[in-house]
């Protein structure tokens, strides 16, 4: 009888025993075997299974979400591993950076020479390395959260992510996905001085969004419906890019690099 059990999983995985115990509580992760005393028997599915909730973790996504996620049969493992692998490399790449920088520093001539140029860049490698702040979730301000979860999705083409309601249907939270960020969408709150732009009478911010092909994009959110405020245009900054009003006010701009 072959597998993994239960102890080794959780050494070779960086959880608890616990942890996982309550995975198969939640139907998140279930061992597919069993030894004749009844300990559990982890097979090499549900090790690779284990290694996406591990990943989608680290995007910052709720175990329920994980949850259906895992059950997309669009959910590519190997395409999963190559992002992961590209992340890996970015992190080799700023740890050599870094290190490359060290040596520099400690073999230059003269202890007690200048080295402000040098401890900026240091300090700018070292945030590169930097594990306390993992992710970044913006969150926009809406009247009517419903409202603008359909709009986001159905106009601009966002990726729809949850949307949580009250007992009597009232939406209190939203989540929309742009590319790998996660955009939060927050009710007004006078407590917190969150306002919409369509209660303000302005946009106070905006987002920017990275797509495959900005005219082809802006045709389609024109059609749907959105009001375009900037034509498709390169910019001296190295972006051609176009912006539009979503349906309370905020400004978004969707953008590629030029060649």
């Amino acid at each position: 009888m072959g597998g993994r059990r239960i102890g080794e999983l959780a050494d070779a995985a960086g959880l608890t025993v616990r942890t996982l115990h309550y995975y198969e509580e939640i139907g998140l992760l279930v061992a597919s075997d069993r030894t004749d005393a009844g300990h559990r028997l982890y097979s090499q599915a549900d090790l690779e299974r284990l290694y996406r909730i591990r990943l989608l973790r680290r995007f910052g996504l709720a175990l329920d979400e994980i949850g259906r996620a895992l059950d997309d049969p669009a959910w590519s493992l190997r395409a999963a591993m190559s992002r992961h692998l590209g992340e890996v490399e970015e992190q080799l790449e700023a740890a050599t950076r870094l290190r490359d920088r060290l040596v520099r520093v400690v073999g230059s001539d003269g202890a007690d020479a200048p080295l402000d140029d040098e401890m900026l860049g240091l300090l700018e490698e070292m945030t590169m390395l930097d594990a306390t702040l993992q992710r970044r979730i913006s969150f926009l301000v809406y009247l009517d959260l419903e409202a603008a979860y359909r709009f986001l999705t159905e106009v601009f083409g966002l990726g729809p992510g949850r949307l949580d309601r009250t007992a009597d249907g009232r939406a209190v939270h939203g989540e929309v996905h742009a590319g790998d960020g996660v955009i939060w969408l927050h009710g007004e709150d006078p407590d917190f001085g969150l306002a919409s732009p369509v209660t303000v009478g302005a946009a106070t911010s905006g987002v920017a969004v990275l797509v495959d092909d900005v005219d082809a994009h802006c045709e389609r959110t024109r059609a749907a419906g959105a009001t375009i405020v900037q034509e498709p245009v390169d910019q001296p900054y190295g972006y051609r890019i176009y912006s539009a009003r979503d349906h309370e006010g905020g400004l978004w701009s969707f953008m590629k690099p030029l060649d």
